[in-house]
């Protein structure tokens, strides 16, 4: 195993803004990305948060027409990423670049569209494109090929932790000599009628839909489900030296990290945390650091009242000794499905960057079980982080943990 990994660049596209500093400004903000959304017209929820003013040709891509959104999407936070850490593809060796993408649904949104055409049109009418637009490897594929990135290139699936995951596979690549460079994404545009009619029948969407931008919130007493929302981040990994030789001041370092399953039920996590649990304390234990050092917490606070109620239980149980501040991106950019972690991660690292946590938006008033943790409300709280953790859960019960530092 090698030395530190650092992050020395991120990227965000969400429906918070088109870029990290836009995103961060929706968030600190409190404001909710949630409306109405025209395309769900008729389906029994049909609000979502999609990316304002996303322009698909704007990406600097050579026939953008021929990627899944969620692809463009990812491509256009990439090239922020690649920037951000001084990097161009004509700058780096290609093969020691690794690339991971974490996708919950890979091309969902371009299978339903042509299986719709079938329907209406029959065989003939299906697009040539079909396979490489769904296909759920294809995002590593195309991004690869558009940025020359010829070390490892994976998909991670692990459903809504898919990005975080992303960020483990890239980290291990990387001390494991397997590449010098890692571009660790997650990326899902499943704003789509078939995933919405499916996760409104599982009881999963908050049903405001005459109230939108109050519709997601995470860790209060009135939530009622998420909204589903698009987007992607991603985060430039290198070995601390790697850095230091481009003389690049890195933004954080991934300290530690664990993921862990529930193994409890197909949907809903285990309501005692005991994977997550581990996943914080095995996080934390190769960060060689403690409980008592967490500053805070970007939670997965999706804002259902399962999830919340599990998590809120975990970090009450975990933390007797001192209590972290903690906050849910949801309130203001809903639910990213795959994206989630990849972009929360970010969200994480700007926090130590910013030494600033954000609030969770339209987190009013606590129940009984989340009234003891310290859910940041209402505007940004200044404060000195050292040490954060950034928590994702998934579908399968999948537990994620990141630890970065200052």
């Amino acid at each position: 195993m090698r030395g530190a990994v650092v992050v020395t660049g991120t990227g965000l596209v969400t429906p918070g803004g088109i870029g990290t500093d836009a995103t961060w400004s929706s968030v600190c903000g409190g404001r909710s990305a949630a409306r109405p959304d025209p395309e769900l017209v008729g389906l029994p929820v049909a609000i979502s948060c999609r990316v304002p003013g996303f322009a698909p040709d704007t990406v600097p891509v050579r026939q953008p027409w021929r990627y899944d959104r969620s692809t463009l999407l990812l491509l256009a936070a990439a090239h922020e990423a690649m920037a951000d850490a001084g990097l161009s593809s004509g700058s780096w060796d290609g093969t020691r670049v690794a690339l991971v993408v974490g996708s919950a649904a890979g091309g969902i949104g371009t299978l339903e569209t042509q299986h719709r055409r079938l329907l209406s049109g029959g065989p003939t009418n299906v697009s040539p494109l079909t396979l490489t637009g769904y296909l759920p490897n294809m995002a590593a594929g195309h991004v690869a090929l558009e940025l020359g990135i010829r070390g490892p290139s994976l998909q991670t699936s692990t459903a809504c932790a898919s990005g975080a995951t992303a960020v483990i596979t890239a980290a291990l690549l990387l001390a494991a000599g397997q590449c010098d460079l890692a571009v660790a994404c997650g990326t899902d545009a499943m704003v789509t009628p078939l995933c919405a009619a499916a996760f409104a029948k599982m009881g999963a969407l908050s049903r405001r839909d005459r109230d939108p931008a109050r519709a997601s919130r995470p860790f209060d007493r009135d939530r009622d489900g998420f909204v589903l929302a698009e987007g992607a981040g991603v985060l430039i990994l290198e070995r601390a030296e790697h850095a230091a030789a481009r003389r690049i001041r890195p933004h954080a370092t991934l300290a530690g990290y664990a993921t862990t399953s529930d193994a409890h039920h197909a949907t809903a996590p285990d309501p005692r945390g005991t994977g997550l649990r581990r996943a914080v304390t095995t996080a934390l234990g190769a960060a060689d650091a403690t409980l008592t050092e967490v500053d805070h917490i970007n939670a997965h606070g999706t804002g259902t009242p399962l999830n919340d109620r599990a998590e809120a239980t975990t970090i009450r149980e975990l933390f007797t000794r001192h209590t972290p501040t903690v906050t849910s991106a949801k309130g203001c950019l809903g639910h990213t499905m795959g994206a989630a972690g990849a972009i929360e991660a970010v969200l994480t690292v700007a926090s130590i960057v910013r030494q600033t946590v954000p609030p969770t938006a339209n987190f009013t008033a606590p129940d009984d079980h989340t009234d003891q943790i310290d859910v940041v409300a209402g505007s940004a709280r200044p404060q000195q982080i050292d040490l954060a953790l950034s928590h994702s859960l998934g579908f399968g019960g999948h537990n994620t943990v990141l630890a970065f530092t200052r």
